[in-house]
């Protein structure tokens, strides 16, 4: 168990997951900039990009690189500087941190050593498309980005087709089009927004049916990235599908019922993450450390 009260004396430092714009400077919040200010040091996706930002409010803080590809060694080296009593600032490209985005990995290891973790709450993408898309709010699911394989897609997508809740993606341009046709033949031609370069000049919002957005998409060039909002399933179509066979079983249980039916290790993994919609890199990791 742990209970953790954010703004007690702490022996240690404090991980401050700081949310910056999505595209409009403006969006920034006064507590963000007096955070970024007053951290030891900034740990940014993208450095040259966060440059930018602090170079526009005046925020001389040190800043150093945490990303998927240096996480394996500047996250336990941002763990031990937390234990010694520095405060860390956490940042993203745009909008909030630990989203879709290896700050999760860091979150995950500070909590498990009791440092103090603390959100700086900002701007998101998902949850701007959202609002705005014209789809049910009561309830949502964000999925993250589609595999790019077909298959895993595919697989994927049946893994979500009997949820209820308003169902949100991210995007590129350059797969949006390929992702919308295998969204119509798994989920079927549900009523849906394409959101594009929130909080920026060109902001776009499509809504309509998947099939009208695919024949948006023909005639129009896709640019920047998308939010996807999709409708959720209706209440006979989700209760028809029933549950998923695998539902109550654990990430473990559930690859080793693949492995018994004769998948290697691997295969067995990937079709795991399929079935749950989760990142295959993911699933790979939580079942490493069994």
């Amino acid at each position: 168990m742990n209970r953790q009260k954010s703004f007690e004396e702490h022996s240690c430092g404090t991980l401050y997951l700081v949310a910056t714009p999505i595209g409009n400077l403006e969006d920034i919040t006064m507590r963000a900039i007096r955070i970024l200010k007053e951290v030891s040091l900034i740990a940014a996706e993208d450095t040259r990009q966060t440059r930018k930002l602090l170079s526009r409010f005046e925020i001389d803080g040190r800043l150093v690189s945490y990303h998927e590809h240096n996480k394996a060694a500047s996250g336990p080296e941002l763990i031990r500087l937390l234990e010694e009593g520095s405060s860390i600032a956490l940042v993203s490209d745009a909008g909030m941190p630990a989203i879709s985005d290896p700050g999760a990995d860091l979150v995950k290891d500070a909590v498990e050593r009791g440092i103090p973790v603390v959100p700086v709450p900002g701007a998101n993408a998902a949850l701007a498309a959202l609002i705005i898309s014209g789809l049910p709010t009561e309830r949502f699911l964000f999925a993250g980005f589609p595999p790019r394989d077909k298959k895993s897609l595919e697989n994927w997508l049946l893994g979500l087709k009997r949820m209820d809740s308003t169902l949100l993606f991210y995007e590129s341009p350059h797969r949006v089009a390929k992702t919308l046709p295998a969204i119509r033949a798994v989920l079927g031609d549900r009523k849906m927004a394409m959101i594009r370069e929130l909080t920026k000049k060109h902001e776009e919002a499509v809504r309509g049916t998947v099939s009208e957005c695919e024949q948006w998409l023909e005639e129009n060039e896709p640019l920047g990235e998308y939010c996807l909002v999709v409708e959720g399933a209706d209440g006979d179509e989700a209760a028809e599908q029933g549950p998923s066979w695998w539902e109550g079983l654990s990430l473990e249980e559930h690859a080793s019922k693949y492995e018994e039916q004769g998948e290697p290790r691997k295969e067995a993994i990937r079709k795991t993450a399929a079935d749950r919609g989760l990142q295959k890199r993911d699933v790979y990791n939580e079942l490493m450390r069994k």
